[in-house]
């Protein structure tokens, strides 16, 4: 394969609002040992991307500059060592960055094989989230069958993939939304109960069902102590974001009487054998499960890579259902 030594890019040109998205050229990133260039068909749009473009959330050292966590394409070059992989064949990655582009370099251990049957702009929204949810809901979080598993946001990409994931492994779903449709959408996804949360006291609805087991929160700030008061007794509280801020009142004694754990992850600074391990796991649990129909990503809306500004509008707007991607070729 031929490679071009320029490729298209939306890069970050100051912190900002969408308006700071703007489109460049920028060389070809060479694989380093261990990793695999893409030729990326389509990638996912998620809030890490529009909390770096608002210069809240930097990426690590080394990574990539260019906004873009995860995508779908075909291996276009292999690093030194790299073994399993063939150029040409079809696959969906985690990125440590670097998804608005027409090429991306990752850990080969990042990459999993597109799911047969699924298109590869489907298959563009299989690994932020799917890496993120089983990650913090099935492992940190060790959510089981039969528990009660509560998740906030229940309509964005990360809650429609935890409905689906903790309705297909046994567990009974509450999730939170915005609107009667959005709460429909849950419903319809899987879960068993969902709250409005504009109309009605999510603890007050929660305690009703005799609490949560687990809880995925990606609201942080004043949702800390109403989600403490929501958990049962060995409950596990799980933060991934924060969008009502860092910072929430923690009634010591309620967790100390309820044997409660409270936890959290990020997923982009992890070690790459961290996030190698959960790849591994991912391709053993749940790419059967997508296999038989226990799981398929929810695609909202699909822009070209030159309307990046108005994808990040829509996130920053919470009306989408879904994933939101990018058309990259």
């Amino acid at each position: 394969m031929t490679l071009p030594t320029e490729m298209t890019v939306v890069e970050i040109s100051e912190p900002g609002g969408p308006e700071v998205l703007r489109h460049a050229r920028r060389p070809l990133p060479v694989p380093a040992p261990g990793q695999v260039l893409i030729r990326i068909a389509y990638a996912g749009v998620n809030r890490p991307d529009v909390a770096q473009r608002a210069g809240v959330y930097p990426p690590p050292p080394g990574a990539s500059d260019l906004p873009g966590l995860e995508a779908s394409g075909h291996i276009a070059a292999l690093g030194e060592g790299v073994t399993g992989w063939t150029i040409g064949e079809a696959v969906t990655a985690l990125l440590p960055g670097g998804g608005y582009a027409e090429y991306a370099v990752t850990d080969a251990r990042h990459v999993l094989p597109v799911p047969e049957g699924m298109s590869l702009r489907d298959a563009a929204g299989l690994c932020e989230t799917l890496f993120t949810v089983w990650s913090n809901v099935f492992q940190r979080g060790a959510l089981q069958p039969g528990e009660t598993f509560l998740v906030h946001g229940g309509t964005s990409g990360i809650g429609t993939t935890a409905i689906q994931l903790a309705h297909a492994k046994g567990a009974r779903v509450i999730a939170t939304a915005g609107s009667a449709a959005k709460c429909q959408a849950c419903l319809d996804l899987g879960a068993d109960l969902a709250i409005n949360y504009r109309e009605t006291d999510f603890v007050a609805a929660v305690q009703a069902e005799g609490g949560a087991d687990v809880i995925l929160d990606m609201v942080g700030g004043a949702y800390l102590p109403r989600n403490i008061q929501a958990l049962k007794e060995d409950g596990r509280l799980v933060e991934i974001a924060f969008l009502e801020g860092t910072h929430g009142e923690l009634d010591i004694l309620s967790v100390m009487l309820k044997r409660l754990t409270v936890t959290g992850s990020t997923l982009r600074r992890q070690s790459h054998d961290s996030k190698a391990r959960i790849a591994a796991s991912l391709r053993a649990e749940v790419w059967p499960m997508i296999a038989k129909g226990g799981f398929a990503p929810q695609i909202d809306s699909e822009f070209a890579l030159a309307d990046a500004v108005e994808a990040h509008r829509l996130m920053e707007a919470s009306t989408h259902i879904g994933k939101i991607i990018l058309k990259v070729a």
